[in-house]
């Protein structure tokens, strides 16, 4: 019941959010908690240049299998992938399924994998590939609900929340899913000991938690020592809630810095928008914890729109934007492709890869930052300095800095043409672009030209 009481509220304000003003949804994008907090979960060694991609494993290849994925990671490698992130791989509940093949996120099954992807030992072995290749996974965790025909149900029906009416329910409208309930110890117990089976049976490397948020903190504080006694773990929470942070993830998402860029695509707000959310950042965010940053995954392309949708010629810029400020950069599946369509989420929907032909240009962004220090994730990297010109309000500029790397980052946040004179002194040397390994001193004072939406990436 009081897990009833949670949903009620938080689809409250989810609707609440939907009505905001671009002002609101600017203040709503940035952190209020306290400035104080600092991250005590030991991020593995691994993770502190890496960066991630989203499988969407149905709609990767034809047959949306394992074993067809397999063929594509030497490729991802190449481009710079550290850390797959697999959507759930689990039996998909059919009871109340929606459309034709069903959500992801109704789990069947939390031990098993579906046979719409393949079986377990291709799974494993798709790991081993990834390990050879010098990669991690991750696999998306439901723990807040199941689906309706999960063995629980009819098992341990105590192990979920119930309502008014004293009967099992779905949370929000997310009809195909019936409400988990922490309350109970078992549950906890056999939710860990789920995770723990795809570290020891298929030796992967963590979990995206979905809705972390809607599932206790302290069950993910629990969750995070058990399984860093098999081995180090890293930890995505889909979330924005700092005390996650604390003992139990890594990684949250960076949804306030996503919904910002949109705001700034759609001429509703200016690139002193992103000046406002860093500073925050820097005094509001757990001190050590990792952002990730993103112009697309599965929710915003099949429900919010593709990133030519939102960003519109500009969706280049805002990439590198999120590949190149605090935080860990996500890919989602397609984006090398420059996919231009919202995949279906309940069908067969595959990518038109083409020919890749965004593929060097994410290739160039992310080999950067793996080489670069002063963008690597967390402490590890350098803090974000603006660099003040006289048109902050089109432009945004900044330099990172750390153990004598730098990156000098110049974007045109805009759809017309910018002539910008740079103030200050902070980025003045010589800098090679990343892209055509143009170099260029630049002095104080100097002067540039920028095309529509143009973006330049220096570094030394």
């Amino acid at each position: 019941m009081k897990k009833l009481i949670f949903t009620i509220v938080a689809l409250a304000i989810l609707f609440v959010g939907c009505v905001n003003t671009s002002d609101d949804q600017e203040k709503n994008g940035q952190t209020k908690k306290s400035n104080n907090l600092v991250s005590k979960v030991k991020h593995p060694e691994w993770s502190k240049n890496a960066t991630i991609y989203e499988v969407n494993l149905r709609q990767f290849t034809n047959e949306g299998t394992i074993l067809a994925f397999m063929k594509q990671m030497p490729r991802l490698r190449n481009m710079g992938v550290d850390i797959l992130w697999f959507m759930p791989i689990h039996p998909i509940g059919k009871k109340n399924r929606k459309g034709t093949l069903g959500s992801y996120y109704s789990v069947q099954d939390y031990e098993a994998v579906s046979h719409e992807f393949g079986y377990i030992d291709e799974f494993t072995k798709m790991v081993e590939l990834a390990h050879i290749l010098g990669m991690k996974v991750i696999i998306d965790w439901v723990a807040n609900h199941s689906a309706w025909d999960h063995a629980w149900v009819t098992q341990h029906p105590e192990w979920y929340d119930k309502g008014p009416d004293g009967k099992m329910y779905s949370p929000f409208d997310w009809s195909d899913v019936v409400q988990l309930d922490y309350d109970n110890q078992d549950l906890r117990r056999a939710m860990i000991k789920a995770m723990k089976y795809w570290l020891v049976e298929a030796n992967i490397d963590g979990f995206r938690c979905d809705v972390a948020g809607m599932v206790p903190t302290d069950f993910w504080d629990e969750a995070r020592i058990e399984l860093d006694k098999i081995k180090p773990v890293f930890m995505l929470a889909e979330s924005e809630e700092d005390e996650l942070l604390i003992d139990a993830f890594d990684m949250d998402y960076g949804w306030g810095l996503h919904h910002i860029s949109n705001l700034i695509a759609r001429g509703d707000t200016t690139a002193n928008a992103l000046e406002r959310y860093f500073n925050n950042l820097k005094t509001h965010f757990p001190k050590g914890a990792y952002k990730m940053n993103f112009t697309s995954n599965h929710d915003e392309n099949s429900w919010n729109g593709t990133v030519h949708e939102r960003y519109g010629a500009g969706y280049k810029t805002f990439a590198v934007l999120m590949a190149t400020v605090p935080g860990m950069p996500l890919i989602y599946t397609g984006q090398e492709s420059g996919l231009d369509k919202r995949l279906d989420f309940f069908e067969k929907d595959i990518v038109e890869w083409a020919d890749y032909p965004l593929q060097d240009f994410y290739r160039i962004l992310l080999n950067t930052k793996k080489a670069n220090k002063a963008l690597w994730n967390g402490d590890f990297g350098g803090g974000l300095k603006r660099v003040e010109t006289n048109n902050d309000e089109a432009v945004f500029l900044f330099t990172r800095q750390k153990e004598g790397d730098a990156i000098f980052v110049i974007l045109n946040l805009t759809g017309t043409k910018q002539d910008i004179t740079l103030l200050g002194n902070d980025y003045i040397g010589t800098y090679s672009n990343i892209f055509d390994k143009e170099k260029v001193t630049f002095i104080e004072g100097h002067e540039l030209q920028l095309g529509p939406w143009e973006f330049r990436v220096y570094e030394k």
